[in-house]
């Protein structure tokens, strides 16, 4: 039902991967700086989250645990490839769900980046052993580790409408005890009910201050707040013109800076994806090597307008 909804809502767009429903030449993008190298350690989930763009769960292993070898390979690919990559990200599923989480954590801070996790902070972190290797490593690379910790909303009521009863107080028990061993932190929020986002960063600062977290929710960076991604609407294509019109320059879009690293169920190795929106699109995928990665990134999703380009503008002429 959802792939044929998108149809109807976009019929005849999003097909030829140069050219537009109007004929006109589809907007692409170079890596032009490639500042972030992203690994999916795993679709597996510990919840099942209304809307998961990636659709994880305790059963979805379409994309397959990671391996700290296959992270170091690419690690390597990065220095031979000479890409001015600042920052290694981790995102699943749950990455603390693959056991090798604090192996490949270390693997990326030993070899001289800034790593980011993704992460609900409920009970896959905090397994005893779990938490051992986390505090070792904030007790060895400092705000070098941040841990981007999902929280859909500041009150219980709409974060547990997203991840199921109990799961607000458990993520904050997790943000608790990052907080308590000094551990860098940042939180991800949703922008799914009325509030704007004035409100709703004020929500979350009151949230902070309350619990005793270090994290300024006025900061874009520290508090991000994404829309809902949803393919059924209906977005306009972008073309080579849209630049001009929007104000925008494609250096502004997520897959000038950043590629991904996933492992699909039943592959022999990794593959790299231009874009961390869309793990599951043929299309994106652009081989197993970094050097492969480094082609242009035809703009030709509906996320790529709606959630990387548009922001809610519109290119219309």
């Amino acid at each position: 039902m959802k792939d044929q909804t998108v149809e109807l809502a976009n019929q005849g767009k999003f097909i030829d991967p140069l050219t537009t429903a109007k004929g006109e030449a589809r907007a692409l993008v170079a890596l032009t700086h490639p500042e972030t190298l992203w690994f999916n350690t795993g679709t597996l989930c510990n919840i099942t989250c209304l809307n998961c763009y990636i659709e994880s769960s305790p059963d979805n292993d379409r994309l397959v645990y990671i391996t700290t070898d296959e992270v170091r390979d690419y690690l390597d690919q990065l220095k031979t490839r000479k890409w001015p990559v600042r920052e290694i990200g981790f995102t699943g599923g749950e990455p603390y769900m693959n056991r090798e989480m604090n192996a490949m954590t270390r693997a990326a801070l030993e070899a001289g980046y800034e790593v980011l996790v993704l992460t609900n902070a409920m009970r896959p972190m905090m397994r005893a052993q779990v938490r051992q290797g986390i505090a070792e490593l904030v007790e060895e690379f400092g705000d070098r580790l941040t841990f981007r910790v999902s929280l859909d909303h500041y009150t219980r009521a709409h974060h547990d409408e997203m991840r199921g009863d109990g799961a607000f107080e458990k993520t904050l028990e997790g943000m608790d005890w990052l907080a308590s061993i000094g551990a860098r932190m940042a939180v991800a929020g949703r922008m799914l009910w009325q509030d704007n986002d004035a409100d709703t960063r004020a929500g979350f600062s009151r949230l902070f201050a309350n619990r005793g977290y270090d994290i300024d929710a006025s900061n874009p960076g520290m508090c991000v707040l994404f829309p809902e991604m949803d393919e059924r609407v209906e977005v306009p294509e972008i073309t080579t013109a849209c630049w001009g019109i929007l104000g925008k320059s494609p250096d502004d879009v997520m897959c000038s800076s950043s590629r991904m690293v996933v492992k699909r169920k039943g592959a022999q190795r990794p593959v790299v994806l231009a874009c961390t929106l869309l793990p599951y699109a043929p299309e994106f995928e652009m081989g197993e090597t970094l050097a492969q990665a480094e082609a242009d990134v035809q703009l030709n999703h509906p996320h790529c307008a709606k959630f990387c380009v548009l922001g809610g503008a519109s290119c219309s002429v």
